[in-house]
């Protein structure tokens, strides 16, 4: 059955002009976009704003959101895992992400939530993932992770990901907030083994992200060939350039730190990761800009999972971004066609165009005018079907 939706003002991620006008979906998708549309039911949306469902390129599904989410992923089940993994779906849904990139869960566990998604079985998110991440001994993200030091080693990691059915590989440049006992600036994994890693991924026609917060990390996992650098907390001139070259992603996750800095130790964040996100505040933010001003390619990822991050906070992160310089359509326009084109979805999804799968939000005010409006958004649909 076509369904028609008229009256409504579309923003539809390209980055163009809102315009007024109607559309139509049938079988999931879109059908046609304009005036004087026929359908077999109309649904008249009183001037309401539409956009694409939310595009979230950093997520860990199956992380709760405490103080010391590590601590609770070591002594788990998978079973209990997966348990939280469906309630934390179904909120990504219901707040308007649509589709999301999951990098980093234990044993397989997003895999399996990946496919029963896929499958019908459990309602949710289309998400891809990266399973297991490769970091080196002790390296940040450790519990969630598959330790390999050497260059055959990472290979080999990487190479075990793909035969578990990741849809990219993850790759630890550097330490990180949450691990204790390394440092976000410090390198990690060699610039070598990332590139072994990067080219199995690239072989097997796969993306790959990189964890890279301190500047010579960034550096080793651009050189490397890495599509995406998750965080970007310590960039200098030259790391953008090689950015901007190199046509590499920066998915910034401002709302990750944000967030542990406003929540502190007081609400049960461990001390030394609390002073991590302190002292790396300003130059992330600095990051960014410098990014953003240069002509990165940036595509919006919140890190939920993490600390007091919750699965719902999306929104945050594009008022964090707006509030940090960027314009609000560019903003928008992250989340939605930058977001889709990372995740080498955008034939599909990302924006309202003709033909697209129909992942779209009705909100009751403009979202350029008032971000936070995607806080409270009135109705979620999920290729032409109302979940919200």
């Amino acid at each position: 059955m076509k369904t028609l939706y008229k009256n409504c003002t579309l923003i539809d991620g390209t980055g163009n002009e809102p315009i007024n006008t109607s559309f139509t979906v049938e079988d999931g998708r879109i059908i046609e976009i304009g005036d004087n549309l026929k359908a077999d039911k109309e649904i008249d949306l009183d001037g309401k704003y539409i956009m694409p469902g939310l595009i979230n390129s950093h997520v860990h599904i199956t992380m709760e959101p405490i103080g010391d989410p590590f601590v609770l992923i070591m002594n788990e089940s998978d079973a209990k895992a997966a348990i939280r993994g469906v309630k934390n779906l179904k909120k990504q849904l219901k707040s308007g992400t649509t589709y999301f990139r999951d990098l980093g869960a234990s044993n397989g566990v997003d895999i399996d939530l990946r496919n029963a998604v896929n499958e019908g079985l459990i309602e949710g998110a289309e998400f891809k993932c990266a399973g297991s991440v490769v970091t080196m001994t002790g390296g940040h993200g450790w519990p969630i992770g598959r330790e390999a030091d050497g260059v055959d080693e990472t290979r080999k990691a990487a190479r075990e990901q793909l035969k578990k059915g990741s849809d990219l590989v993850k790759i630890m440049a550097t330490g990180g907030v949450m691990t204790t006992g390394v440092e976000p600036g410090s390198p990690q994994l060699s610039m070598e083994e990332m590139k072994a890693a990067v080219e199995e991924a690239h072989k097997a026609g796969k993306k790959t992200a990189s964890h890279a917060q301190g500047t010579q990390g960034i550096k080793n996992a651009i050189l490397a060939g890495i599509d995406s650098i998750e965080h970007g907390l310590i960039l200098d001139e030259e790391a953008v350039d090689m950015m901007y070259e190199n046509n590499t992603y920066l998915v910034p996750t401002l709302v990750a730190p944000y967030v542990i800095v406003e929540k502190g130790v007081e609400a049960g964040i461990k001390k030394d990761s609390y002073e991590k996100a302190v002292s790396t505040m300003e130059s992330h933010i600095k990051s960014f800009k410098m990014s953003y001003e240069k002509g990165v390619k940036i595509a919006m990822g919140t890190d939920a999972g993490t600390p007091f991050n919750t699965h719902d906070m999306a929104w945050m992160e594009l008022k964090l971004m707006i509030e940090y310089g960027m314009k609000p359509m560019d903003a928008i326009v992250s989340s939605t066609r930058n977001s889709a084109e990372l995740l080498d979805i955008l034939d599909d999804y990302g924006t309202i165009e003709k033909g697209k799968f129909a992942d779209f939000l009705i909100l009751d005010e403009n979202p350029l005018e008032n971000i936070e409006t995607l806080s409270k958004i009135n109705t979620v649909y999920k290729k032409g079907v109302k979940v919200k």
